[in-house]
């Protein structure tokens, strides 16, 4: 460990020892061991003039957002709930023309009675937080990291097509697409490999995903969903390894139950979007008692092929390659349908007044999916197929109030196996080029725990977690000229084996009762990965990989505060450091990737492989020699003021993220005379004069993982949400962001990119009686023009193309397209052959994109743009509803970095919801 770090950790135990000890010291033996004190919330709810709301549901909830109560509202507004523990509890109020409100509240040695809740017609962002701490519910306001809440309604609003899309509107964080099907969500400016994913506070994330990419993201439900919670900045200290750039952390919805009679309902929604004629819906069952709730979601939807702005996609291969207009293949883009179905069971079952057993299962599964950035969207090639992403997810979970001397306790076990099938045929359209198969099944099987005491102003929690993945991958590689099939180098090592674990302890201390709240967490980490070379099969004699494991520890933690001066004024102040150990991918992975060919560590050592100095082929050696990979770091300082009026809010928050020995992709350079050499079954077909080395599979160079950078993001986000009168209100946001090498100044070769400065903004008008509304609304994005290295050779966004590749898609993919005739001798497959749109020669279309160069990117930034939208809702009656969503009104083209297919153009989606 340097001495930097060394400092970093001494500090931040420091900080946390003190924010601790300090409150803990003034506590005596005697209130730790008194008994528990049996308490009572009680409150009023009101609408907006503050007339009485009669009839309102009133769930209670626990910080593990686990519901233990349920309640109506009498003729006056108000509800109780009794014997309760010390303890964070969450109020959820639903009423039919209202939107849901949520309120937290802490109970600490007495009652709460005089709890009032307004309710507005209009949906706003949630209040309450249950991930930024474990097992406590947190007005936002009242936590120090930066975190954005979205509710259900707005999940169902958003996700037209997967659940990803819920990132749009949000400050902070923006959508990653790269293909159809498959998403993720940026996080300041980090996707993929560093942005953890939890389900109801079980591990989503695997060690064997992608970096840049999250491919099992979208096969969660968004219909099954309550809440979606983004911690921006990383949480290392309660969610392990990965979140160094912040956490995402979904929550099921919960069964209702607590009737004394036994009752049924639920809910029907359906929904269809014009730019993709997509279409689909779930049907959600709940059926309570007085002691058990249980609830089934099945869902489906039909996703077809995809119409952008103006039915053009600038990064087609026609585009690319040719210089053509993609919709010489049609205004809808090829290879971007695809079928998602699954169904979620979820069930509670209180065992006694105190304690209760929660079991939930998801299977879901797309169909059809394709890359479509390496088909006709990016690389021309004609097969690359994502078949069979499957999922099943579930865990069993048992929570107890009253544990000992523990206020609260929760042990989980869960099962997470995801699976798919990558199905690719490179070179550009060749069509008897070779066909590679690689399944993938991720095995995990996890336990976590807590228990949390509170003691005067304190609530103190220990926890810890243990997962272990173990990955099934075998592969082969189809000859279509021979109609043979070989044993070949899957992605990772078939076999391989990851174990992460850690322990951590949490403090949250009002030190200044609702005026000064600390709070803060240690985590100690351990990872360890294995792969044998005897789980390989033998080809030529010999093992398609060699033995090879990595263990590694660390310490993460989190220390922060939130003054109130008053006058609803909040200043936050937080640090964080982040930990990634080095995963089952960055070990092992050799194989097509979003970014291109990848090359594992092992194999590049064994070749005599050095370190390039950028992504690109334009790359020359560093002179370091590629080694083992270590940790990653991240570093996370926050400061911001939050102002909460009764009509406005509005938040200011500036950030540092600091990353250490940072994972990134450079180019491999390796000794001359590399051609014909084999990387996992893949001949190398050239070498530069600067010993970078390609494979037919992809157009940009092979790249190589290594801890070459230290870079910093720092940025900044502004929030305002304001109430003009009951009828009108307006809100918007807006995101900052710059990331630098602290070498160079440059843009760090850090997967998926960083996103352009954005904006959003919406003007809202509601009916007198809430019966309607429509807002309008606007999504804005700046020009990027800190492109990496990475980004500019990455088919997704940069789009590099040289002169070879140019011949070859013209030769290839579009001889197979018919987009290529025979020249002047009526004799097709020679020089003189023509591109019919334009009568040229593959030498004239190569001096026509290039120049005098051999090689130039397509894009060197990415263009800003304002897209214009309208939405409009209307409850039908007591039970139904209608939406209306017309988005991207001015057919603007539109990208982010490392997407694999533009935007959708003018669209509209209508939407239905009948509950029962």
């Amino acid at each position: 460990m340097t001495p930097v770090k060394n400092l970093q950790l001494r500090t931040l135990l420091v900080l946390l020892v003190c924010a601790i000890t300090f409150g803990t010291t003034s506590i005596s033996a005697r209130a730790a061991l008194e008994p528990q004190v049996i308490g009572s919330i009680a409150g009023i709810v009101t609408d907006q003039n503050g007339a009485a709301v009669a009839g309102a549901e009133i769930a209670l909830l626990t910080g593990q957002h686990l519901t233990i109560a349920h309640t109506q509202t009498g003729v006056d507004g108000r509800f109780s709930f009794t014997s309760l523990a010390d303890g964070q509890y969450e109020i959820r109020v639903h009423h039919a023309g209202f939107a849901v409100q949520s309120r937290a509240v802490s109970l600490t040695n007495g009652p709460v009675a005089d709890l009032a809740i307004e309710l507005d017609v209009a949906p706003v962002s949630g209040r309450v937080t249950v991930s930024a701490e474990t097992g406590q519910a947190n007005d936002i306001n009242n936590v120090a990291q930066a975190i954005n809440v979205i509710p259900e309604e707005a999940i169902r609003q958003r996700t037209t097509g997967v659940l990803a899309q819920v990132a749009d509107e949000e400050v902070g964080v923006s959508l990653q697409r790269t293909s159809p099907t498959i998403g993720a969500i940026f996080i300041r400016g980090l996707t993929g490999k560093n942005v953890s994913v939890y389900v109801d506070g079980v591990r989503y994330s695997t060690y064997a995903m992608r970096g840049g990419i999250n491919t099992f993201f979208n096969l969660n439900e968004p219909t099954g969903l309550r809440e979606v919670e983004l911690l921006r900045g990383p949480n290392s200290a309660q969610y392990g390894s990965d979140s160094l750039g912040g956490t995402i952390s979904l929550i099921s919805r919960a069964p209702v139950y607590g009737s004394e009679r036994p009752d049924i309902h639920g809910e029907l929604n359906t929904g269809y979007t014009s730019a993709d004629n997509s279409f689909g819906g779930n049907l959600l069952l709940n059926r309570g008692t007085r002691n058990w709730g249980a609830y089934l979601n099945v869902a489906a939807r039909r996703v077809n092929r995809l119409r952008s702005a103006n039915g053009l996609d600038g990064h087609a291969a026609v585009t690319r390659f040719l210089g053509l207009p993609s919709d010489v293949l049609g205004t809808h883009l090829p290879d971007t349908a695809f079928t998602q179905y699954g169904g979620t069971f979820h069930a509670n079952y209180n065992t006694s007044e105190n304690s209760q057993l929660v079991f939930h299962y998801l299977r879901s599964q797309q169909d059809g999916g394709k890359r479509y950035d390496q088909l006709m969207g990016g690389d021309g090639n004609l097969v690359s197929d994502l078949r069979n992403l499957m999922l099943d997810f579930g865990y069993l979970r048992y929570v107890r109030q009253g544990f000992g001397f523990f206020d609260h306790a929760s042990f989980a076990g869960s099962f997470n196996s995801q699976r798919e099938e990558r199905v690719n045929q490179g070179g550009q359209g060749n069509p008897v080029g070779t066909i590679t198969h690689q399944y993938e099944r991720t095995s995990a099987f996890g336990f976590n725990f807590f228990l949390d005491k509170q003691i005067e102003r304190h609530t103190f929690l220990i926890g810890g977690d243990v997962y272990r993945e173990t990955v099934k991958a075998p592969a082969y590689t189809f000859n279509p000229v021979n109609g043979l099939s070989v044993l070949s180098r899957p992605r990772v090592p078939n076999g391989a084996r990851y174990i992460a674990a850690g322990i951590y302890a949490q403090d949250g201390w009002q030190a200044i009762p609702n005026k000064l709240r600390i709070g803060g967490a240690l985590r100690y980490n351990v990872a360890s990965y294995q792969a044998r070379s005897t789980d390989s099969p033998l080809v030529g004699g010999a093992p398609l990989w060699p033995n090879d494991s990595l263990r590694v520890d660390d310490f993460s933690g989190r220390v922060g505060f939130v003054w109130t001066p008053g006058y609803g004024v909040g200043i936050s102040m937080n640090y964080a450091r982040g930990f990634r150990s080095p995963s089952i991918t960055d070990l092992g992975t050799l194989g097509l990737t979003g970014d291109g060919f990848e090359v594992d560590y092992s194999t590049a050592i064994g070749l005599g492989g050095t370190i390039g100095t950028t992504a690109d082929a334009m790359a020359i050696t560093t002179g370091l020699p590629v080694a083992q990979l270590e940790s990653e770091v991240s570093n996370n300082f926050d400061a911001g003021v939050r102002i909460t009026r009764r009509r406005w809010n509005a938040s200011l928050t500036g950030f540092r993220i600091d990353l250490d020995h940072t994972l990134v992709k450079q180019a491999l350079i390796l000794p001359p005379g590399a051609v014909g050499r084999s990387l996992g079954g893949q001949p190398i077909i050239s070498q530069s004069a600067n010993g970078v080395v390609f494979v037919a599979l992809s157009t940009a160079p092979v790249l190589v993982r290594a801890n070459y950078t230290d870079a910093v993001i720092t940025g900044m986000e502004a929030t305002l949400d304001a109430r003009i009168n009951p009828q009108w209100s307006l809100g918007g946001n807006f995101t900052y962001l710059r990331a630098e090498d602290k070498a160079n100044g440059r843009a760090p070769n850090i997967e998926g990119g960083t996103p352009p400065a954005q904006g959003f903004f919406r003007v809202r008008y509601d009916s007198p009686r809430g019966r309607w509304w429509v807002e309008g609304y606007t999504n804005l994005a700046d020009r990027q023009n800190r492109l990496s290295t990475l980004d500019l050779s990455d088919r997704r966004t940069g789009g590099t193309r040289t002169r070879a590749q140019i011949a070859n898609f013209f030769n290839r993919g579009a001889r197979v397209l018919g987009l290529i005739g025979p020249g002047p001798d009526g004799i097709p497959g020679n020089a003189d052959d023509r591109l019919l749109a334009t009568n040229e020669t593959v030498l004239q279309v190569q001096n026509r994109l290039l120049g005098t160069a051999n090689s130039a990117p397509l894009f060197r930034y990415l263009p800003g743009y304002g897209l214009l939208n309208v939405r409009f809702g209307i409850q039908l009656g007591e039970r139904s509803e209608l939406g209306i969503d017309a988005e991207n009104l001015n057919d603007k083209s539109y990208r982010g970095p490392s997407w694999g297919i533009d935007g959708p153009g003018r669209s509209l989606t209508v939407r239905y919801r009948y509950r029962f």
